[in-house]
């Protein structure tokens, strides 16, 4: 039950992952086809193209992504490949009218459709429709998205199971996008997102920012799906510094207790997570840059009513600082980690069955899928 904190039992403990999990460039190489290739792959929130146009690109394991918003409102992943002689298309993030190629200006429509195509009108037997964009798999659920990179997922709804069960307190669907930022980060990306979601770090990492208001977190999901979830009551609000808790916005609209008196982390499988608190929420997304480094979205969300309070632009301004300020002080305990990773005395641990909850579930998760 949510809110008691009282172990009556001793926690179980289970192995970490092996180092070589972390830090060997093979590895690395085969989890592109056996993870990323094999997956429904959480791209963070679904209103980055909130209107007809708005494109955002991703470079995912291999793979690059446009997801790009057409003139009917419906999302798209398309290869960020030109059909004509492979050119990539786009950078960054920004609003079109066509996709228009750097090279030869092939361009195509935002349904991915080829539009236009210099002087290939005189190419005997050329024919426009067959040289569209190759479009993935994407489905939006609670408003992220998914794609599907390699067609072995299966359907999105099976692989996230009770994925929307676990998080129905929430109103994530309405969740709106308030700010991003991108960085890279000098270790794994598994270990990134190992971080965000254990609680075992917090005292020696974040012993004055936001250690004090956590308690002990709830015993872990038992979910169905691709995904780890844990609840667990703070003191205030987990998403404001230690310090400045009279800053705290409203609670979501709809939201009861106990879950309004705590914050959900949840890791989708494998490489997005987030926290769903009382009045925000955010996501991190980590990429792979080989084996040594990761490239990251974060993503902090508040509710549309929320952003209609008073004061809440320097109120908002406070729930980025501790988002910022809590990744600026993981940052370096990482990378010094993962120098510890690539020593040959780096062996694989035990792992605290409540603290480390989530890390262990995706360890198992990991196994089975690189076995």
């Amino acid at each position: 039950m949510p809110g008691s904190h009282v172990q009556s039992r001793p926690v179980t403990a289970g192995q970490g992952l092996d180092p070589s999990a972390y830090c060997d460039p093979a590895i690395a190489e085969r989890e592109t086809a056996q993870l990323f290739r094999a997956s429904w792959v959480g791209l963070g929130r679904a209103d980055q193209i909130a209107k007809p146009g708005d494109y955002v690109t991703r470079d995912i394991a291999g793979a690059s992504l446009i997801l790009i918003r057409d003139r009917n409102g419906t999302p798209h992943a398309f290869a960020n490949v030109c059909r004509h002689r492979g050119s990539r298309l786009l950078d960054g993030e920004g609003n079109c009218r066509l996709v228009r190629c750097p090279f030869h200006s092939w361009s195509y429509a935002p349904d991915g459709r080829l539009a236009v195509a210099p002087h290939m009108d005189e190419v005997d037997g050329f024919d426009a429709s067959t040289h569209g964009l190759i479009e993935y798999p994407l489905a939006e659920r609670l408003g992220f998205l998914f794609v599907s990179l390699g067609g072995d997922a299966g359907p999105v709804d099976d692989w996230l199971g009770d994925f929307d069960a676990v998080h129905a307190p929430w109103p994530l669907a309405d969740m709106t996008t308030y700010r991003k930022r991108y960085l890279t980060v000098a270790c794994n990306w598994k270990a990134f997102l190992d971080v965000f979601n254990e609680y075992y770090h917090l005292g020696s990492v974040h012993p004055r920012s936001i250690d004090s208001l956590y308690a002990r977190p709830e015993a872990p999901d038992a979910v169905r799906g691709q995904f780890a979830s844990q609840f667990g009551v703070t003191k205030g609000t987990g998403a404001l510094l230690e310090d400045r808790q009279d800053l705290a916005l409203p609670a979501m609209p709809g939201l009861e207790a106990p879950w309004r008196d705590g914050v959900r982390y949840t890791w989708a499988f494998p490489s997005m997570t987030f926290a769903a608190g009382r009045d925000a929420l955010w996501v991190y997304e980590a990429y792979p840059d080989g084996p040594d480094a990761c490239s990251v979205v974060q993503t902090v969300c508040f509710h549309p009513e929320t952003m209609t309070s008073p004061g809440f632009a320097d109120r908002a301004a406070a729930y980025v600082e501790r988002a910022d300020a809590a990744l600026d002080e993981d940052i370096p305990a990482l990378a010094f980690q993962h120098r510890g990773l690539m020593s040959c005395d780096a062996v694989a641990g035990p792992l605290h069955g409540l603290l480390e909850a989530s890390v262990l579930r995706f360890a198992r998760w990991w196994e089975t899928k690189m076995a």
